[in-house]
């Protein structure tokens, strides 16, 4: 009886260790007595206890790996760039990416050191910056090639960063910041021309409009004066006569124009030694001119 027991736990033991599973996104290599045997997918599968094995399982995802390199420019600048590697297992060639190279991390490594360092030492910094697609796309390029030999396939490669020395970024930060400041004041200086031009528009348009104010309003009173004259003439008064009426009239009117109004304070008179006769003499004329109006009438 201790014997069958012991044959069904062995038996047990058998039965287990025939069967093995293997995950999505993943292949497994058996090897039957250390040679290689099969690639088995994901699923159950069956295999010869004690005989077979799974020697290794490989990841059939994407993956990445971020490469590190200390280089120097064309213009003797020390940058470190980091590079960004996507790669995958080919399932067509599992066995190989197992058998033929232990550690692909490493090899792929190599590679971008190899091709950055011979590359980047072509380019001026700011053309490293620019071309930056260029010398990932040459990355891709070189390990493309390379490892798929290996039962690798390369994804993508991208120059995540350019990290320059820090005495050439706060010299960068300075030459930045002075070309923002130009750039200020050159907007800054048309804007100041803008509204110059735009003031100097709106006061010649002002002044513009106030001549032909001025202008309209001559032409009205001397339209006036030659409607006085007109009548003066009809009313047979000579033009010392019609003149000295004129002056008159119009030196009245701008006196009562001025004492009618409540901001005025001052009155200026003629000044010179003849204004009174003067005066005098126009007045007696406008006194005729206006008597012999009335005979008219």
């Amino acid at each position: 009886m201790a014997y069958l027991g012991v044959i069904i736990f062995f038996g047990l033991i058998v039965l287990f260790a025939s069967f093995f599973t293997v995950n999505q996104a993943t292949a497994a290599i058996v090897e039957r007595l250390g040679k290689f045997l099969v690639v088995r997918q994901s699923g159950l599968h069956l295999k010869i206890p004690f005989i077979d094995k799974v020697a290794k399982r490989m990841n059939l995802r994407i993956q990445q790996l971020d490469v590190i390199i200390d280089t120097k420019t064309l213009d003797n600048v020390f940058i470190r760039m980091k590079v960004s590697v996507q790669y995958q297992v080919i399932v067509s060639q599992v066995a190989d990416s197992f058998y033929r190279l232990e550690n692909p991390e490493n090899q792929i490594t190599s590679y971008v050191f190899d091709v950055v360092r011979a590359e980047v030492p072509k380019l001026k910094l700011d053309d490293v910056f620019v071309r930056k697609d260029d010398v990932a796309i040459a990355v891709k390029g070189e390990l493309q090639e390379a490892m798929q030999s290996y039962g690798y396939d390369i994804i993508k490669a991208l120059v995540t960063d350019i990290d320059p020395d820090e005495q050439v970024k706060h010299a960068m930060n300075r030459i930045n910041a002075a070309e923002r400041e130009k750039t200020a004041a050159e907007y800054e200086s048309e804007a100041q021309k803008i509204r110059i031009v735009a003031v100097a528009k709106a006061e010649a348009e002002s002044k513009k409009l106030q001549g032909q104010g001025i202008a309209d309003q001559r032409r009205e009173i001397a339209a006036g004066l030659v409607e006085s004259v007109k009548m003066l003439n009809e009313a047979n008064i000579n033009a010392q006569e019609a003149s000295a009426l004129i002056v008159v009239t119009q030196h009245y009117d701008t006196l009562q124009a001025i004492g009618s109004s409540n901001k005025s304070s001052l009155v200026l008179l003629p000044n010179s030694p003849n204004a009174a006769n003067s005066m005098l003499n126009d007045l007696m004329v406008s006194m005729a001119a206006t008597q012999k109006m009335d005979e008219v009438k």
